[in-house]
């Protein structure tokens, strides 16, 4: 008899432990038990259990229970004990709730091999902290608009980056020219004078008239210089597509002056006319034609061109110059 006492004790030291090593502890929390209509707190079920068990927790998908709504997926994190005989399981739900009452949140089954732990049973106050005048039909917000501060530090530092930019690429242009192109970092460069047209023409002709292209036998290329140079001059005098038009449009364009100045009208006429010949006729002009032809662009520029009147206290200024040398 006393053997079988002693057996049975020995039995029920190894299997109680073994039996309290199966059971579980869960316990639910909230964050705060008072929330604001609209704001959100946490919902967290802590579970200490044994490092190899499977415990069947709940899912929830869009509410925990009536009112209370879920706004974030589920997070879960396993911490060890200390001592590294169980570990604690928590799941944390994020929850809010939009309408002014105290909610119930009741026990939640935990299962672990067909045995069933409830956690308990918490209750969240949702208070309304605005009074609603339900007469009125406008729609307001649950809180005020916040107004930012204005951030002088940032509009500082934002200030200071463009400036360490524009520093940067002033020294890095330096840089680049004093030591690699070798070349005066601030060069000053001086307006060109804009000659008047018949000083360009005049110096043109004076150009064709010194290559002696035609007695060289380049008749083409003389007659073709020729009329380029008073082409660019009717352009720029008479202000008239010049370069674009043929001889005999360019001679409609500037019949106004065949009664004013007809000999430069005749002059500008038989030039186009030999150099029409020449370039799309093969025409070889006598020397006298060639001639004429330099002759009467001289006339042409210098019967029509414009004089810029020179300002008084500059007419002045050169008289008195003359006066001086002599």
């Amino acid at each position: 008899m006393r053997k079988f006492l002693l057996l049975l004790f020995v039995i029920a030291s190894f299997v109680q432990p073994s039996l309290w090593a199966q059971k579980i502890t869960v316990q639910a929390k909230l964050d705060s038990t008072v929330m604001w209509i609209g704001n959100q707190t946490h919902l967290t079920f802590e579970v200490s259990q044994q490092p190899n068990q499977k415990v069947n927790m709940p899912v929830f998908s869009d509410t925990i229970v009536g009112g209370l709504e879920l706004v974030e997926p589920m997070r879960k994190d396993t911490t060890k004990s200390q001592d590294g005989g169980h570990i604690l399981v928590k799941q944390h739900y994020t929850v809010t709730a939009f309408k002014d009452s105290l909610l119930y949140i009741p026990p939640f089954p935990f299962i672990l091999n067909g045995d069933t732990t409830w956690s308990n049973s918490l209750s969240l106050k949702v208070v309304q902290p605005f009074k609603v005048d339900t007469a009125s039909n406008t729609i307001a917000d649950i809180k005020t608009v916040f107004d930012p501060k204005f951030d002088w530090w940032e509009l500082f530092k934002t200030i200071l980056l463009i400036l360490l930019i524009i520093a940067i690429l002033v020294v890095g242009f330096i840089l680049v020219r004093k030591y690699i192109q070798k070349r005066p970092v601030f060069e000053h460069v001086e307006s060109e004078e804009i000659l008047p047209a018949h000083v360009i023409a005049l110096s043109q002709l004076d150009k064709i008239k010194n290559e002696k292209s035609w007695q060289h036998g380049r008749i083409k290329e003389y007659h073709t210089e020729l009329t380029d140079v008073l082409r660019e001059y009717v352009e720029r005098i008479f202000n008239i597509k010049s370069m674009e038009m043929t001889s005999g449009e360019i001679l409609e364009h500037l019949v106004a002056i065949r009664n004013s100045k007809k000999s430069a009208y005749e002059s500008l006429k038989q030039i186009l006319q030999i150099a029409d010949l020449v370039k799309f006729a093969k025409w070889n002009p006598t020397p006298d034609e060639n001639e004429t032809s330099l002759i009467n662009a001289y006339l042409f520029v210098n019967q029509t061109k414009v004089e810029e009147l020179k300002p008084l206290e500059e007419i002045k200024s050169d008289e008195l110059k003359t006066i001086s040398e002599s």
